[in-house]
């Protein structure tokens, strides 16, 4: 699974590759920024595996970007997703893993992704891997074990972590422990909804034909948005 972002500044482009990402089953997460400036500061908060990065841009181009991720130590895998065939040279100076041409085939970003699952492999495996997210409760930090984490919801400014007995309002965003704990089971169902999939006990489709989650030791049922259903299918083999 991947932790992915897309860089465009035209969200019709960004919400159709959106989709087809989701599509795969393959992403874990997947983020979005409109200029290299809000990708920067969103990659300073948050690990990626993946950039999908267009290269015409108001102010600052992809390949600029690019060419600044490339210094990183560990940086993420680079596919420019663009309408113009010519760059395809310096974008390989870059060390790009693949070319993409809008409008994006399934068939070609599919070979895209299997690229970067062979480049992403070896550092996966070799990350060190967190067990406990730290929270404030009663001016103390506490330290949650992962594994006791039933769901996390977003509430206005915060996240509010469930656990199965408890539950802790943390200022760390949604997206933030998206790309956090996609490597132990959790998957974004909905904008609001991140879920620990080891605890997921049943899967619903209500009179409307939405599809709910009841998780282990939680009353309350868990919406999936439709987007998300595809995908997760896939993560529960279902």
């Amino acid at each position: 699974m991947l932790r992915a972002m897309i860089v465009d500044d035209e969200a019709p482009a960004r919400s159709e590759l959106r989709f087809l990402l989701e599509q795969t089953g393959k992403m874990s997460s997947i983020t979005e920024a409109s200029s290299v400036r809000a990708a920067i500061e969103t990659l300073m908060e948050n690990r990626v595996d993946v950039v999908f990065l267009d290269i015409s841009m108001p102010g600052a181009s992809g390949l600029q970007l690019a060419e600044a991720l490339h210094k990183l130590k560990n940086p993420p895998a680079i596919v420019f997703v663009t309408a113009y065939s010519d760059h395809a040279v310096e974008a390989f100076e870059v060390d790009a893993v693949d070319y993409l041409l809008k409008p994006v085939e399934e068939e070609r970003l599919d070979q895209a992704l299997n690229k970067v699952l062979a480049r992403v492999k070896p550092a996966t495996e070799n990350k060190v891997t967190i067990e406990r997210i730290p929270v404030e409760k009663g001016g103390r930090k506490v330290l949650i074990p992962v594994d006791q984490i039933r769901y996390i919801m977003a509430k206005d400014d915060y996240s509010c972590i469930f656990t199965d007995d408890d539950r802790f309002l943390s200022t760390t965003s949604l997206a933030q422990f998206e790309s956090k704990l996609c490597d132990f089971g959790f998957f974004r169902v909905h904008r609001r909804y991140i879920v620990n999939l080891a605890c997921v006990e049943d899967v619903e489709t209500v009179p409307s034909g939405a599809i709910q989650l009841g998780v282990t030791g939680v009353d309350e049922r868990i919406p999936v948005s439709r987007r998300r259903v595809v995908p997760l299918k896939k993560a529960l083999s279902l």
